[in-house]
C-alpha cells in the first residue's frame, strides 16, 4: 500500500487501532480518526516511532460538517484519502457493545439514535467525504466494519443490527454506482472481538463458557483477524472485488 493514504475511523483502539497498524505497516500514510483525540493521536505516534507516515484527528462521525473538515485536512498534511475504513461503531464513544442494552420495546427514539449515527450516519457522512476526490483520480477503497447482528440478528442489538445491515445495504448499492471510477466497496462482518468495548462483558467467564458454544472455532476474534480482512480489501489484491461482505466471524454464523 505504499503511495496510499488511508484514513481508519475509530481507530483509537480495538480493531480500528489493528488497521492503522497493518495499513502502515505495508507503506501507508495513514490518518487515524476518534471521538477522542488523545487516542488518535496514540495511535499515529505509535506508527510515527516505527518510521511510519501518520496523523491523529479528533472528529464526531455524526457530524458532517466535522467530517468533511477532517478530510480536508487530512488531505493538505498527508494527501488526499485512497482508502477509507468506516470502522467507527457502537454507540459512539459512550456505551459497550454487549451490556447494558434493554429490549427494544423499552426503548424509543432518544435511544436509537446513537446507533444510527454512528454505524449508518457514520459511514454516509465519511463516504460522501472522501468520494468526490476518489471519482476525480479515478482510484478509491470503502472498506466498512459491520456486524453479524447486521446478517443474522441478534435479540439484544436489533436497532444496532439494522444500522449495521443499512451500512451493508448502502455499500452494495454504492458499488454499483462508483464501479466504473475504479472505486471498490466492501464490507466485513464481525462477531465478537476481543476489544475494550466488549471487555465488561466478557469479564465473566460463564458468560464467555456460554458464548463460545456458538463459535465452531472455538475462540472469540482478535482485532488482528478483522485487520487481515480489512487490509486485503483495501488493497490493490482485492481490485476485483466489490459489493460484498465478507465474514469474519469464527464459523459463528455460516450462510451462503
Amino acid at each position: 500500500m505504499t503511495g496510499k493514504t488511508v484514513l481508519v475511523t475509530g481507530g483509537g483502539q480495538g480493531v480500528g487501532r489493528q488497521v492503522a497498524l497493518h495499513c502502515a505497516g505495508q507503506g501507508a500514510a495513514v490518518v487515524v480518526n476518534d471521538y477522542h483525540t488523545d487516542r488518535a493521536e496514540a495511535v499515529a505516534a505509535e506508527i510515527t516511532a516505527e518510521g511510519g507516515s501518520a496523523l491523529g484527528l479528533g472528529c464526531d462521525v455524526t457530524d458532517f460538517d466535522s467530517v468533511t473538515t477532517m478530510v480536508e485536512r487530512a488531505g493538505k498534511d498527508l494527501g488526499p484519502i485512497d482508502v477509507l475504513v468506516n470502522n467507527a461503531g457502537n454507540a459512539g464513544p459512550t456505551k459497550d457493545a454487549l451490556s447494558g442494552i434493554p429490549p427494544f420495546w423499552e426503548t424509543g427514539p432518544k435511544d436509537w439514535e446513537p446507533w444510527i449515527g454512528t454505524n449508518f450516519y457514520g459511514v454516509l457522512n465519511a463516504s460522501r467525504a472522501v468520494l468526490p476526490g476518489m471519482v476525480e483520480r479515478s482510484y478509491g477503497r470503502i472498506v466498512s466494519v459491520i456486524s453479524d447482528a447486521g446478517r443474522t440478528g441478534e435479540p439484544n442489538l436489533a436497532v444496532y443490527g439494522g444500522a449495521k445491515a443499512g451500512a451493508a445495504g448502502f455499500s452494495r448499492g454504492l458499488a454499483k454506482a462508483v464501479g466504473r471510477y475504479g472505486i471498490t466497496v466492501n464490507c466485513v462482518a464481525l462477531s465478537t472481538v476481543n476489544t475494550p468495548g466488549v471487555a465488561s462483558a466478557l469479564a465473566n467467564p460463564e458468560t464467555v463458557k456460554k458464548a463460545l458454544r456458538g463459535y465452531v472455532i472455538r475462540r472469540f476474534g482478535e482485532p488482528a483477524d478483522a485487520a487481515n480482512a480489512v487490509l486485503f480489501l483495501a488493497s490493490d489484491a482485492a481490485s476485483w472485488v466489490t459489493g460484498q461482505t465478507y465474514p469474519v466471524n469464527g464459523g459463528y454464523a455460516i450462510t451462503p
